[in-house]
């Protein structure tokens, strides 16, 4: 009977214990919960209403603006604008950020190099002719971001061609060069933040080669390699021009004909590229398998992309599922090095990173 007593004693006395850990337990669970969503809240009023507005297009918004914007966009940016869109994809950039853990799952895309804009927002475009007019087209859309009333009822596409003419009619220069540059402004804002986008910049090209004409530029990517005199006699021995970077004169790797363009880059053992980028094996393309299974040597084509073969039914089937590209073109915009031969001079962008996210996208869409 006292062991009995003494046991219920015992019972009363920790039944208290156990449920106050209990609500313990409870209240910090509500805590975090409250927590997470207060954030999430506060982050969303932080935004300025530019950014909100930013926010509510998604990739399949973008595109549509894109599509429109392209015919107001000169012909010397029209590819580059549409490469930098494939090298910084919104879609990618959404996953990543709402992902419990994004380094995880960048390592179940096999992401690698530099695959953050934010790492990189006054660098990413130097291959855009339009990127040495980066510094003005950065103040007018900070401006832009001040003085923006939702009222207003402007799609995006209307307040990307409005910044840019107000632009080049203070600079004095043609609208179509801003288009491009003006575009892609915005959508780093919408990857970045405001905050970060307002950093100070410098101009990422020398004065040389800012001095160039779009003309010129276009002349140059059209141009092809002189085979000699009697060059028209020559097959497999004619040699070609490949361009990695326009405005660096010593970013150029000469290829046979018929070569695709990992081969004609692996021949370029003019620095220890591994030092420069760890990406790097054998010349400025990166590459591992050179059978279309890594993607990890996918290229954009600035120029002379009618000179490069179809693409064949393997890589076309592989760059989707990569995720680089979603097209039925023969000659696209990104294709990769190692499938692509080339019959001429081509002028191509080295994107900084590579991965396999293509299917995970798209799983994610499907239950969207």
């Amino acid at each position: 009977m006292c062991a009995d007593r003494a046991r219920l004693s015992i019972d009363h006395a920790v039944l208290p214990l156990c449920l106050c850990g209990l609500m313990a337990s409870t209240l910090r669970g509500a805590a975090e919960l409250f927590n997470k969503r207060t954030f999430t809240e506060i982050m969303a009023t932080a935004q300025t209403p530019f950014e909100l507005f930013l926010n509510e297009h998604d990739e399949e918004a973008w595109s549509a603006t894109l599509t429109v914007l392209l015919r107001s966009i000169h012909e010397v940016d029209k590819n580059g604008t549409q490469i930098w869109f494939a090298f910084f994809p919104l879609s990618l950039f959404h996953a990543l950020k709402q992902a419990d853990d994004s380094q995880k799952l960048a390592e179940e895309l096999l992401l690698r190099g530099n695959y953050y804009l934010k790492d990189q927002l006054n660098t990413s475009h130097t291959f855009l002719y339009g990127h040495r007019y980066w510094l003005y087209v950065k103040e007018a859309v900070e401006k832009h971001a001040a003085q923006f009333n939702p009222g207003d009822d402007l799609s995006l596409s209307d307040q990307i061609l409005s910044v840019s003419q107000e632009l080049a009619r203070e600079m004095k220069i043609d609208q179509s060069l801003l288009v491009g540059i003006t575009t892609i402004a915005f959508m780093t804002i919408q990857q970045v933040g405001l905050e970060a986008f307002q950093v100070k910049a410098e101009m990422m090209i020398d004065k040389k080669h800012a001095r160039k004409s779009a003309e010129h530029v276009l002349r140059e990517r059209a141009k092809d390699d002189s085979q000699g005199l009697f060059g028209f006699l020559k097959t497999i021995d004619k040699k070609w021009t490949v361009t990695y970077d326009e405005n660096n004169e010593t970013a150029k790797y000469r290829m046979h004909n018929i070569q695709d363009l990992a081969w004609g880059a692996a021949n370029d053992r003019s620095q220890n590229w591994s030092e420069i980028n760890p990406r790097l094996r054998e010349g400025p393309i990166p590459v591992e398998c050179r059978s279309a299974s890594c993607g990890t040597c996918w290229v954009g084509i600035l120029g002379g992309g009618e000179k490069l073969s179809d693409v064949a039914v393997r890589e076309g089937k592989k760059i989707k599922e990569f995720g680089y590209i979603d097209t039925a073109e023969p000659k696209p915009l990104i294709r990769l090095a190692c499938q692509a031969q080339t019959h001429g001079a081509v002028s191509i962008v080295i994107p900084p990173w590579n991965g396999v996210f293509g299917k995970y996208l798209k799983a994610l869409k499907e239950v969207d």
